[in-house]
């Protein structure tokens, strides 16, 4: 069981602190709810994320009706002590309206394109997206429902098609084959809960030095 320092929490009049729920892996914001006490001591003992509902004034486990849970991982607290940041590892889509977030955007995202290597942020909470959602006949999908072996032997089969690329010199068929498996990298680290953030450090920390 997590242990957390109860005097550092500021709740409200009604007893409620703000809780934003965050992919662990993908780093997406999924929701925002409302957590007491009871409901935050049910998180830290259960692992998963507990509730309290406002309007039905009565605690809520997430997923326990729509098997959608949230396993729970790191949480913290900002700097006034009055917001958690809850991170989590979902089994679905966190919305009632079955979508992997709560939010979608209100600006425009064509308005600046992508860094250098932003893509591979984008990419990995697209597939985070997917898996959550499990869109009928999408290829993510697919592959999610397959499993880690299928998975694996498409990283095998993309490998493959690289190295044939680059022997052949072929700058087009290799960018098309490095970006299949680049794609089915991701998708793995998604299978196996492991944050592309961590790869990168990885890569930094051994690159570096």
């Amino acid at each position: 069981m997590q242990m957390i320092d109860w005097e550092k929490i500021t709740f409200d009049q009604q007893g409620l602190v703000p809780a934003i729920i965050q992919d662990a892996q993908s780093k997406e914001v999924l929701m925002m709810a409302y957590m007491n006490k009871e409901s935050l001591q049910k998180t830290l003992d259960t692992g998963e994320t507990w509730f309290w509902s406002r309007s039905r004034q009565e605690l809520w486990h997430k997923g326990e009706t729509s098997g959608n849970t949230q396993k729970v991982g790191r949480i913290s607290l900002d700097c006034d002590g009055d917001t958690l940041l809850i991170q989590v590892n979902p089994a679905g889509p966190a919305c009632h309206n079955n979508t992997y977030t709560c939010f979608t955007s209100l600006t425009d995202e064509e308005q600046a394109g992508p860094g250098r290597f932003e893509i591979l942020g984008q990419l990995e909470a697209l597939i985070a997206k997917r898996d959550a959602e499990r869109t009928e006949g999408a290829y993510t999908t697919y592959l999610f429902e397959k499993g880690v072996d299928k998975i694996l032997k498409k990283v095998g089969e993309e490998a493959g098609e690289v190295i044939i690329a680059a022997k052949n010199r072929s700058h087009e068929e290799l960018r098309w084959e490095a970006s299949d498996l680049i794609y089915h990298l991701l998708v793995l680290l998604r299978e196996q809960q492991l944050p592309l953030d961590d790869v990168l450090k990885e890569l930094s920390g051994r690159y570096h030095k």
